[in-house]
């Protein structure tokens, strides 16, 4: 493991609840795996939650291109590249591919992830469709987005934002064990830790640290309402028939 990784695993209680569960998550299936589980990580970028999980990650992204995408730090380019080849010791690949007619080999993975992602994306029929096409007989398909049930719209690359009856129709398309629940607190704790990290300003980024833990603790005691208000994310696990 490189020094960026300790560092990073060392930071994790003050890091974003999201990453901390998506993290979580993908342990345990890496380690429910009879071999070394490959994981493929779609438009992941630097991918900070597969960190420390014990498989082999293949990172896929559109490249960065647009003036939104240079503004949203989205997609990658080599610069990217390098710098995740530079930290991280886990990675298999890093390509460039679009997720919705994808030239990715069928039935090669274990686990597919997408973190913040099918909210950016035109076509997420053809896009699920492609995830389920190149996991595996009983692969694990895990994704977040924001909860449309609760979260305006108001990001200029985001296609729409999903209710969670709408992403669980849709993946229910081509899933057969869908499970979408409602995540993470929007308080103003959530919102503190969501503030940059900097040593030029160590005291916004104490509060950010500490921020993240509190909103850590309320995600675990969350009781979330029948509509999601109040929610920040969907998360969900759907599984590709054996």
């Amino acid at each position: 493991m490189k020094l960026f990784e300790l560092i990073y695993l060392c930071c994790e209680p003050g890091l974003p609840v999201l990453y901390r569960r998506v993290r979580q998550k993908l342990t345990s299936v890496a380690k429910s795996n009879a071999g070394t589980a490959r994981i493929l990580d779609v438009g992941g970028r630097k991918s900070h939650y597969t960190i420390g999980v014990p498989a082999r990650i293949t990172i896929t992204d559109r490249p960065r291109s647009s003036v939104i995408q240079h503004q949203l730090h989205l997609g990658i380019n080599e610069e990217v590249i390098a710098e995740i080849r530079r930290r991280r010791s886990n990675i298999e690949e890093i390509l460039i591919d679009d997720m919705t007619a994808s030239f990715l080999s069928s039935c090669s993975f274990d686990c597919a992830v997408a973190v913040e992602v099918l909210e950016h994306v035109d076509d997420d029929v053809a896009f699920t469709s492609e995830v389920r096409r190149v996991l595996k007989p009983n692969g694990v398909f895990l994704m977040t987005t924001p909860n449309g049930d609760f979260v305006q719209n108001t990001n200029p690359d985001h296609k729409r934002h999903y209710r969670r009856h709408e992403l669980e129709a849709l993946l229910l398309r081509e899933f057969d064990s869908v499970d979408v629940r409602y995540a993470i607190p929007n308080t103003s704790y959530y919102r503190r830790a969501l503030q940059s990290w900097s040593l030029k300003r160590p005291v916004s980024t104490v509060l950010a640290f500490l921020g993240s833990i509190v909103n850590s603790v309320e995600d675990r005691r969350s009781r979330c309402s029948p509509d999601g208000k109040g929610m920040q994310q969907l998360i969900a696990v759907a599984h590709k028939p054996v």
